[in-house]
Protein backbone atom coordinates (compact mmCIF):
# COMPACT_ATOMS: atom_id res chain seq x y z
CA UNK A 1 0.00 0.00 0.00
CA UNK A 2 1.33 3.59 -0.91
CA UNK A 3 2.45 5.51 1.81
CA UNK A 4 -0.01 8.34 2.20
CA UNK A 5 0.56 11.47 4.19
CA UNK A 6 -0.19 12.14 7.54
CA UNK A 7 -0.64 15.20 9.20
CA UNK A 8 2.76 15.67 10.12
CA UNK A 9 3.98 15.35 6.36
CA UNK A 10 1.13 17.72 5.07
CA UNK A 11 2.72 20.22 8.09
CA UNK A 12 6.27 19.73 7.04
CA UNK A 13 5.35 20.31 3.47
CA UNK A 14 3.66 23.59 4.62
CA UNK A 15 0.73 22.56 4.13
CA UNK A 16 -1.22 22.29 7.07
CA UNK A 17 -4.84 20.69 7.60
CA UNK A 18 -7.18 21.53 10.09
CA UNK A 19 -7.64 17.89 11.53
CA UNK A 20 -5.81 15.91 14.27
CA UNK A 21 -6.94 12.44 12.20
CA UNK A 22 -4.00 10.95 10.51
CA UNK A 23 -6.34 8.67 8.21
CA UNK A 24 -8.66 11.70 7.82
CA UNK A 25 -4.91 12.80 6.05
CA UNK A 26 -3.91 9.93 4.62
CA UNK A 27 -7.27 9.82 2.74
CA UNK A 28 -7.02 13.01 1.49
CA UNK A 29 -3.33 12.52 -0.10
CA UNK A 30 -5.03 9.27 -1.54
CA UNK A 31 -8.09 10.93 -3.21
CA UNK A 32 -5.53 13.81 -4.47
CA UNK A 33 -3.38 11.39 -5.94
CA UNK A 34 -6.88 9.14 -7.84
CA UNK A 35 -7.89 12.33 -9.25
CA UNK A 36 -4.50 13.88 -10.41
CA UNK A 37 -2.80 9.94 -12.11
CA UNK A 38 -6.35 9.57 -13.71
CA UNK A 39 -6.17 6.30 -11.87
CA UNK A 40 -9.16 4.93 -9.29
CA UNK A 41 -6.74 2.72 -6.74
CA UNK A 42 -8.77 -0.44 -6.42
CA UNK A 43 -7.24 -1.21 -2.70
CA UNK A 44 -9.50 1.50 -1.66
CA UNK A 45 -12.92 1.42 -3.59
CA UNK A 46 -11.25 4.24 -6.02
CA UNK A 47 -11.96 7.95 -5.28
CA UNK A 48 -15.49 7.25 -3.94
CA UNK A 49 -14.65 4.52 -1.27
CA UNK A 50 -11.81 6.57 -0.21
CA UNK A 51 -14.01 9.67 0.15
CA UNK A 52 -16.01 7.42 2.35
CA UNK A 53 -12.85 6.63 4.37
CA UNK A 54 -12.08 10.07 4.51
CA UNK A 55 -15.50 10.94 5.63
CA UNK A 56 -15.52 8.18 8.42
CA UNK A 57 -11.66 9.36 9.93
CA UNK A 58 -13.20 13.15 10.51
CA UNK A 59 -16.68 14.27 9.96
CA UNK A 60 -15.70 17.95 10.36
CA UNK A 61 -12.24 17.30 8.51
CA UNK A 62 -12.94 21.16 6.26
CA UNK A 63 -10.23 20.00 3.46
CA UNK A 64 -12.50 16.35 2.85
CA UNK A 65 -15.48 18.45 2.81
CA UNK A 66 -13.77 20.42 -0.14
CA UNK A 67 -11.69 18.06 -2.05
CA UNK A 68 -15.24 15.45 -2.12
CA UNK A 69 -17.66 18.30 -3.32
CA UNK A 70 -14.85 19.83 -5.92
CA UNK A 71 -14.66 16.60 -7.63
CA UNK A 72 -18.64 15.88 -8.21
CA UNK A 73 -17.84 19.60 -9.56
CA UNK A 74 -15.04 19.26 -11.80
CA UNK A 75 -17.21 16.38 -12.93
CA UNK A 76 -19.50 18.54 -14.89
CA UNK A 77 -22.11 15.80 -14.17
CA UNK A 78 -24.44 17.78 -11.38
CA UNK A 79 -24.63 21.31 -9.96
CA UNK A 80 -26.69 22.37 -7.26
CA UNK A 81 -29.05 23.55 -9.41
CA UNK A 82 -30.12 20.15 -9.98
CA UNK A 83 -29.08 18.10 -7.06
CA UNK A 84 -30.79 18.52 -3.61
CA UNK A 85 -27.89 16.30 -2.47
CA UNK A 86 -24.76 18.39 -3.50
CA UNK A 87 -26.55 21.72 -2.49
CA UNK A 88 -26.66 20.19 1.15
CA UNK A 89 -23.27 19.38 0.66
CA UNK A 90 -21.98 22.81 -0.14
CA UNK A 91 -24.00 24.00 2.40
CA UNK A 92 -22.69 21.50 5.24
CA UNK A 93 -19.24 22.38 3.63
CA UNK A 94 -19.71 25.86 4.56
CA UNK A 95 -21.17 25.52 8.11
CA UNK A 96 -18.47 23.03 9.26
CA UNK A 97 -15.48 25.77 7.98
CA UNK A 98 -17.17 28.47 10.48
CA UNK A 99 -17.45 25.72 13.20
CA UNK A 100 -13.86 25.78 13.56
CA UNK A 101 -10.54 27.92 13.37
CA UNK A 102 -9.08 27.36 9.77
CA UNK A 103 -6.04 28.76 8.04
CA UNK A 104 -6.13 30.81 5.47
CA UNK A 105 -5.42 29.01 2.79
CA UNK A 106 -8.16 26.38 3.42
CA UNK A 107 -10.63 29.30 4.20
CA UNK A 108 -9.88 30.19 0.72
CA UNK A 109 -10.21 26.69 -0.60
CA UNK A 110 -14.18 26.22 0.64
CA UNK A 111 -14.60 29.73 -1.03
CA UNK A 112 -13.54 28.46 -4.13
CA UNK A 113 -15.84 25.25 -4.26
CA UNK A 114 -18.58 27.29 -3.45
CA UNK A 115 -18.23 29.98 -5.65
CA UNK A 116 -17.81 27.15 -8.95
CA UNK A 117 -20.75 25.45 -7.19
CA UNK A 118 -22.78 28.90 -7.66
CA UNK A 119 -21.55 28.66 -11.47
CA UNK A 120 -19.26 31.50 -10.92
CA UNK A 121 -16.00 29.92 -12.29
CA UNK A 122 -13.29 32.67 -13.54
CA UNK A 123 -13.74 33.74 -9.64
CA UNK A 124 -13.31 30.36 -8.36
CA UNK A 125 -10.11 30.70 -10.63
CA UNK A 126 -8.86 33.81 -9.02
CA UNK A 127 -9.28 32.12 -5.09
CA UNK A 128 -7.21 29.54 -6.35
CA UNK A 129 -4.32 31.58 -7.79
CA UNK A 130 -4.77 33.81 -4.74
CA UNK A 131 -3.91 30.09 -2.91
CA UNK A 132 -1.03 29.34 -5.15
CA UNK A 133 1.23 32.79 -4.78
CA UNK A 134 1.58 31.63 -1.18
CA UNK A 135 1.33 28.03 -1.39
CA UNK A 136 2.81 26.66 -5.07
CA UNK A 137 3.05 23.27 -3.74
CA UNK A 138 -1.06 22.77 -3.24
CA UNK A 139 -1.35 20.54 -5.73
CA UNK A 140 -5.50 20.41 -5.04
CA UNK A 141 -5.58 24.11 -6.08
CA UNK A 142 -3.61 24.01 -9.22
CA UNK A 143 -5.52 20.71 -10.53
CA UNK A 144 -8.82 22.40 -9.44
CA UNK A 145 -7.89 25.28 -11.62
CA UNK A 146 -6.22 23.54 -14.10
CA UNK A 147 -9.44 21.90 -15.19
CA UNK A 148 -11.60 24.83 -14.80
CA UNK A 149 -9.21 26.90 -17.13
CA UNK A 150 -9.88 24.11 -19.50
CA UNK A 151 -13.82 24.16 -19.09
CA UNK A 152 -13.35 28.06 -19.32
CA UNK A 153 -11.30 27.53 -22.61
CA UNK A 154 -8.59 29.91 -21.32
CA UNK A 155 -5.32 27.98 -22.78
CA UNK A 156 -3.13 30.89 -21.83
CA UNK A 157 -4.42 31.19 -17.98
CA UNK A 158 -4.10 26.99 -18.08
CA UNK A 159 -0.52 27.32 -19.15
CA UNK A 160 0.48 29.88 -17.17
CA UNK A 161 -0.70 28.62 -13.65
CA UNK A 162 1.58 25.72 -13.81
CA UNK A 163 4.33 28.04 -15.56
CA UNK A 164 4.27 30.18 -12.10
CA UNK A 165 4.64 27.40 -9.30
CA UNK A 166 7.04 24.45 -12.16
CA UNK A 167 10.24 25.80 -10.57
CA UNK A 168 8.67 24.81 -6.98
CA UNK A 169 7.91 21.15 -7.91
CA UNK A 170 11.35 19.44 -7.11
CA UNK A 171 11.89 15.44 -8.21
CA UNK A 172 11.66 15.05 -4.16
CA UNK A 173 7.98 16.30 -4.05
CA UNK A 174 4.99 13.46 -4.42
CA UNK A 175 3.50 13.72 -7.56
CA UNK A 176 6.02 16.27 -9.15
CA UNK A 177 6.23 14.59 -12.39
CA UNK A 178 2.24 14.84 -13.05
CA UNK A 179 3.30 18.95 -12.85
CA UNK A 180 5.17 18.36 -15.71
CA UNK A 181 2.24 16.75 -18.04
CA UNK A 182 -0.05 19.18 -17.17
CA UNK A 183 2.53 22.01 -18.38
CA UNK A 184 3.14 20.53 -20.99
CA UNK A 185 -0.65 19.99 -22.15
CA UNK A 186 -1.13 23.59 -21.14
CA UNK A 187 1.99 24.19 -23.52
CA UNK A 188 0.65 22.27 -26.42
CA UNK A 189 -2.74 23.99 -26.20
CA UNK A 190 -1.05 27.16 -26.55
CA UNK A 191 0.95 25.89 -29.55
CA UNK A 192 4.41 25.59 -28.19
CA UNK A 193 4.56 21.69 -29.58
CA UNK A 194 8.42 20.93 -29.20
CA UNK A 195 8.20 22.21 -25.52
CA UNK A 196 5.28 20.26 -24.89
CA UNK A 197 6.64 17.31 -26.40
CA UNK A 198 9.47 17.49 -24.29
CA UNK A 199 8.29 17.67 -20.85
CA UNK A 200 5.61 14.99 -21.85
CA UNK A 201 8.39 12.77 -22.96
CA UNK A 202 10.38 13.83 -19.46
CA UNK A 203 7.42 13.07 -17.35
CA UNK A 204 6.52 9.76 -19.46
CA UNK A 205 10.61 9.01 -18.28
CA UNK A 206 9.67 9.17 -14.95
CA UNK A 207 6.27 7.54 -15.02
CA UNK A 208 5.72 5.38 -17.77
CA UNK A 209 1.74 4.79 -17.26
CA UNK A 210 1.28 8.79 -16.95
CA UNK A 211 -1.82 8.47 -18.85
CA UNK A 212 -1.99 12.00 -19.04
CA UNK A 213 1.14 12.99 -20.10
CA UNK A 214 0.62 10.10 -23.15
CA UNK A 215 -2.51 12.38 -23.71
CA UNK A 216 -0.64 15.58 -24.42
CA UNK A 217 1.60 13.45 -26.94
CA UNK A 218 -1.77 12.08 -28.76
CA UNK A 219 -2.96 15.88 -29.17
CA UNK A 220 0.61 17.03 -30.37
CA UNK A 221 0.64 14.27 -33.11
CA UNK A 222 -3.33 15.09 -33.80
CA UNK A 223 -2.20 19.04 -34.03
CA UNK A 224 0.27 18.41 -36.47
CA UNK A 225 -2.03 15.79 -38.20
CA UNK A 226 1.26 13.65 -38.28
CA UNK A 227 -0.57 10.05 -37.86
CA UNK A 228 2.22 7.62 -38.44
CA UNK A 229 3.86 8.32 -35.68
CA UNK A 230 0.57 9.42 -33.42
CA UNK A 231 -0.74 5.77 -34.50
CA UNK A 232 2.83 3.87 -33.87
CA UNK A 233 3.29 5.81 -30.22
CA UNK A 234 -0.05 4.65 -28.82
CA UNK A 235 0.35 1.06 -29.99
CA UNK A 236 3.55 1.57 -28.69
CA UNK A 237 2.45 2.76 -24.96
CA UNK A 238 -1.06 1.15 -25.13
CA UNK A 239 -0.15 -1.45 -21.94
CA UNK A 240 1.07 1.44 -19.85
CA UNK A 241 -2.03 3.43 -20.14
CA UNK A 242 -5.06 1.24 -20.92
CA UNK A 243 -5.66 0.59 -17.04
CA UNK A 244 -6.37 4.32 -16.40
CA UNK A 245 -9.77 3.59 -15.97
CA UNK A 246 -10.28 7.30 -15.90
CA UNK A 247 -8.50 8.59 -18.72
CA UNK A 248 -8.05 5.36 -21.33
CA UNK A 249 -11.74 5.83 -22.87
CA UNK A 250 -10.37 9.49 -24.34
CA UNK A 251 -6.75 7.83 -25.00
CA UNK A 252 -8.41 5.13 -27.15
CA UNK A 253 -10.61 8.28 -28.96
CA UNK A 254 -7.30 10.16 -29.68
CA UNK A 255 -6.20 6.61 -31.07
CA UNK A 256 -9.21 6.61 -33.64
CA UNK A 257 -8.98 9.82 -34.57
CA UNK A 258 -5.75 9.00 -36.18
CA UNK A 259 -7.68 6.39 -38.43
CA UNK A 260 -10.72 8.86 -39.40
CA UNK A 261 -8.06 11.04 -40.09
CA UNK A 262 -5.74 8.52 -42.01
CA UNK A 263 -9.99 7.68 -43.88
CA UNK A 264 -9.45 3.95 -41.99
CA UNK A 265 -13.40 4.31 -40.95
CA UNK A 266 -13.32 0.27 -40.62
CA UNK A 267 -10.15 0.36 -37.73
CA UNK A 268 -11.90 3.48 -36.08
CA UNK A 269 -15.04 1.61 -35.74
CA UNK A 270 -13.53 -1.31 -34.02
CA UNK A 271 -11.66 0.86 -32.02
CA UNK A 272 -14.98 2.40 -31.23
CA UNK A 273 -16.74 -0.63 -30.04
CA UNK A 274 -14.49 -1.80 -28.49
CA UNK A 275 -12.81 0.80 -26.53
CA UNK A 276 -14.51 3.64 -26.76
CA UNK A 277 -18.31 2.70 -26.29
CA UNK A 278 -17.71 -0.29 -23.87
CA UNK A 279 -15.91 2.21 -21.14
CA UNK A 280 -18.53 4.94 -21.58
CA UNK A 281 -21.12 2.74 -20.94
CA UNK A 282 -19.60 1.59 -17.81
CA UNK A 283 -18.62 5.13 -16.44
CA UNK A 284 -21.05 7.26 -17.38
CA UNK A 285 -18.96 9.98 -17.21
CA UNK A 286 -19.17 13.23 -19.12
CA UNK A 287 -15.64 12.96 -20.70
CA UNK A 288 -16.41 9.41 -21.82
CA UNK A 289 -20.01 10.27 -23.17
CA UNK A 290 -18.67 13.49 -25.27
CA UNK A 291 -16.38 11.53 -26.47
CA UNK A 292 -18.71 9.28 -27.61
CA UNK A 293 -20.59 11.23 -29.57
CA UNK A 294 -17.76 13.29 -30.90
CA UNK A 295 -16.65 10.28 -32.71
CA UNK A 296 -20.00 9.01 -34.49
CA UNK A 297 -19.95 12.83 -35.55
CA UNK A 298 -17.19 12.85 -37.27
CA UNK A 299 -17.30 9.66 -38.43
CA UNK A 300 -21.01 10.45 -39.72
CA UNK A 301 -19.39 13.59 -41.81
CA UNK A 302 -17.20 11.50 -42.96
CA UNK A 303 -19.93 9.81 -44.64
CA UNK A 304 -19.76 6.39 -42.63
CA UNK A 305 -22.93 4.79 -41.64
CA UNK A 306 -22.29 4.25 -37.68
CA UNK A 307 -25.76 1.50 -37.75
CA UNK A 308 -27.60 1.41 -34.30
CA UNK A 309 -24.55 3.04 -32.12
CA UNK A 310 -26.47 6.63 -31.43
CA UNK A 311 -29.37 4.72 -29.66
CA UNK A 312 -26.64 3.59 -27.04
CA UNK A 313 -25.13 7.16 -26.88
CA UNK A 314 -28.52 8.73 -27.29
CA UNK A 315 -29.77 6.02 -23.69
CA UNK A 316 -27.02 8.17 -21.57
CA UNK A 317 -27.15 11.99 -23.25
CA UNK A 318 -31.10 12.32 -23.04
CA UNK A 319 -30.95 11.85 -19.59
CA UNK A 320 -28.83 15.12 -19.12
CA UNK A 321 -30.58 17.32 -21.67
CA UNK A 322 -31.86 19.83 -19.34
CA UNK A 323 -28.99 20.19 -16.87
CA UNK A 324 -26.92 22.60 -18.94
CA UNK A 325 -24.07 22.60 -17.18
CA UNK A 326 -21.63 23.33 -19.63
CA UNK A 327 -22.44 24.57 -23.42
CA UNK A 328 -19.49 22.25 -24.04
CA UNK A 329 -21.42 19.06 -22.61
CA UNK A 330 -24.31 20.29 -24.34
CA UNK A 331 -23.65 20.18 -27.93
CA UNK A 332 -22.08 16.40 -27.50
CA UNK A 333 -25.55 15.66 -26.28
CA UNK A 334 -27.33 17.47 -29.48
CA UNK A 335 -24.87 15.52 -31.55
CA UNK A 336 -26.60 12.41 -30.09
CA UNK A 337 -30.22 13.08 -29.77
CA UNK A 338 -29.75 14.59 -33.63
CA UNK A 339 -27.99 11.23 -34.25
CA UNK A 340 -30.33 8.85 -32.80
CA UNK A 341 -33.01 10.65 -34.44
CA UNK A 342 -34.87 11.70 -30.86
CA UNK A 343 -36.48 14.56 -31.74
CA UNK A 344 -38.26 15.02 -28.45
CA UNK A 345 -34.90 15.46 -26.29
CA UNK A 346 -33.62 17.73 -29.49
CA UNK A 347 -36.75 19.87 -28.94
CA UNK A 348 -36.32 19.69 -24.88
CA UNK A 349 -32.75 20.74 -25.13
CA UNK A 350 -32.96 23.70 -27.04
CA UNK A 351 -36.36 25.12 -25.58
CA UNK A 352 -34.92 24.46 -21.36
CA UNK A 353 -31.42 26.33 -22.55
CA UNK A 354 -33.46 28.90 -24.17
CA UNK A 355 -35.66 29.67 -21.16
CA UNK A 356 -32.74 29.16 -18.59
CA UNK A 357 -30.52 31.39 -20.75
CA UNK A 358 -33.51 34.67 -20.32
CA UNK A 359 -33.14 35.00 -16.70
CA UNK A 360 -30.53 36.84 -15.68
CA UNK A 361 -27.98 34.92 -13.90
CA UNK A 362 -24.27 34.72 -12.72
CA UNK A 363 -23.72 32.12 -14.34
CA UNK A 364 -20.91 32.17 -16.32
CA UNK A 365 -22.21 28.96 -18.63
CA UNK A 366 -25.81 30.82 -19.04
CA UNK A 367 -24.38 34.12 -20.31
CA UNK A 368 -22.50 32.71 -22.96
CA UNK A 369 -25.39 31.40 -24.85
CA UNK A 370 -27.65 33.91 -26.40
CA UNK A 371 -24.52 34.89 -28.42
CA UNK A 372 -22.54 31.88 -28.38
CA UNK A 373 -24.33 28.66 -27.33
CA UNK A 374 -27.72 29.21 -29.05
CA UNK A 375 -26.15 29.93 -32.80
CA UNK A 376 -23.85 26.85 -32.27
CA UNK A 377 -26.42 24.09 -30.94
CA UNK A 378 -28.65 25.48 -33.72
CA UNK A 379 -26.12 25.23 -36.57
CA UNK A 380 -26.08 21.24 -35.54
CA UNK A 381 -29.95 21.19 -36.37
CA UNK A 382 -30.05 23.54 -39.82
CA UNK A 383 -27.11 20.77 -41.00
CA UNK A 384 -29.30 17.96 -39.76
CA UNK A 385 -32.53 19.32 -41.89
CA UNK A 386 -30.20 20.13 -44.81
CA UNK A 387 -30.21 23.86 -44.40
CA UNK A 388 -26.97 24.14 -45.14
CA UNK A 389 -26.63 27.98 -46.03
CA UNK A 390 -28.60 28.56 -42.68
CA UNK A 391 -26.20 26.79 -40.77
CA UNK A 392 -22.93 28.45 -42.08
CA UNK A 393 -24.98 31.72 -41.24
CA UNK A 394 -24.73 30.80 -37.84
CA UNK A 395 -21.24 28.90 -37.31
CA UNK A 396 -19.10 31.33 -39.28
CA UNK A 397 -19.66 34.23 -37.23
CA UNK A 398 -19.16 32.40 -33.94
CA UNK A 399 -16.47 30.62 -34.86
CA UNK A 400 -13.25 32.73 -33.15
CA UNK A 401 -15.34 32.72 -30.03
CA UNK A 402 -16.00 29.02 -29.64
CA UNK A 403 -13.29 28.67 -27.58
CA UNK A 404 -14.85 30.44 -24.54
CA UNK A 405 -17.12 27.18 -24.70
CA UNK A 406 -14.02 24.86 -23.13
CA UNK A 407 -12.61 21.96 -24.40
CA UNK A 408 -9.35 21.48 -26.79
CA UNK A 409 -8.55 22.61 -29.83
CA UNK A 410 -8.77 18.82 -30.98
CA UNK A 411 -11.89 18.37 -29.20
CA UNK A 412 -13.58 21.75 -30.73
CA UNK A 413 -11.96 20.61 -34.26
CA UNK A 414 -15.54 19.01 -34.85
CA UNK A 415 -17.49 22.47 -34.97
CA UNK A 416 -14.54 23.75 -37.70
CA UNK A 417 -15.42 20.43 -39.41
CA UNK A 418 -18.91 20.88 -39.52
CA UNK A 419 -18.55 24.25 -40.54
CA UNK A 420 -16.68 23.17 -43.76
CA UNK A 421 -19.09 20.42 -44.25
CA UNK A 422 -22.02 22.96 -44.21
CA UNK A 423 -20.07 25.52 -46.77
CA UNK A 424 -19.42 22.55 -48.81
CA UNK A 425 -22.94 21.89 -49.10
CA UNK A 426 -24.48 24.77 -50.22
CA UNK A 427 -26.11 25.77 -53.18
CA UNK A 428 -24.58 29.67 -53.13
CA UNK A 429 -21.15 29.90 -55.02
CA UNK A 430 -20.53 32.47 -52.25
CA UNK A 431 -20.48 29.46 -49.33
CA UNK A 432 -18.73 26.83 -51.32
CA UNK A 433 -16.28 29.39 -52.27
CA UNK A 434 -15.80 29.66 -48.28
CA UNK A 435 -15.10 26.38 -47.62
CA UNK A 436 -12.18 26.34 -49.84
CA UNK A 437 -10.96 29.33 -48.05
CA UNK A 438 -11.16 27.63 -44.90
CA UNK A 439 -9.74 24.59 -46.20
CA UNK A 440 -6.89 26.34 -47.91
CA UNK A 441 -5.94 28.09 -43.85
CA UNK A 442 -6.67 24.44 -42.45
CA UNK A 443 -3.87 23.18 -44.60
CA UNK A 444 -1.13 26.06 -43.80
CA UNK A 445 -2.02 25.37 -39.94
CA UNK A 446 -2.04 21.69 -40.16
CA UNK A 447 -0.14 20.38 -43.17
CA UNK A 448 -0.50 17.18 -45.70
CA UNK A 449 -3.70 16.50 -43.63
CA UNK A 450 -5.44 13.32 -45.40
CA UNK A 451 -8.77 14.85 -44.30
CA UNK A 452 -7.90 18.24 -45.78
CA UNK A 453 -7.22 16.77 -48.95
CA UNK A 454 -9.92 14.46 -49.20
CA UNK A 455 -12.16 17.22 -48.53
CA UNK A 456 -10.18 19.91 -51.07
CA UNK A 457 -10.81 17.17 -53.54
CA UNK A 458 -14.88 17.73 -53.06
CA UNK A 459 -14.12 21.67 -53.98
CA UNK A 460 -12.14 20.63 -56.78
CA UNK A 461 -14.92 18.40 -57.79
CA UNK A 462 -17.70 21.38 -57.35
CA UNK A 463 -15.62 23.81 -59.14
CA UNK A 464 -15.75 21.80 -62.08
CA UNK A 465 -19.54 21.37 -61.93
CA UNK A 466 -20.10 24.92 -61.45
Amino acid sequence: MASWRDCKAWQDAGLVLSTTSNEACKMYDATLTQYVTWKNDKSLGGIEGTLSKLQAADPSFSMGHVIANGLVLIGTGSSVRLDRKLDDAIRKMVAVSQSQPLTEREKLHVSAIELFANAQLPRACEVWEQILQNHPMDLLALKFAHDTYFYLGQQTQMRDSVARVYPHWTPDIPLSSYIKGMYSFGLMETNFFDRAEKLAYEALAINPTDAWSVHTLAHVHEMKADVKRGLAFMKQTENNWKDSDMLSCHNYWHWALYLIEKGDYETALTIYDTHIASRCQLSGTMLDVVDNSSMLYRLQLEGVNVGDRWKQVNQLTKKHAKDHILIFNDVHFLMSSLGAQDHKTTQELLATLQELAQVPDEDHELNLVPELGLPLLQSFVEFEMGNYDKAVELLYPVRYRLVEIGGSNAQRDVFAQLLIHAALNCKSKANQKLARCLLIERDELRPNSPLTERLMRKTTTLHALG
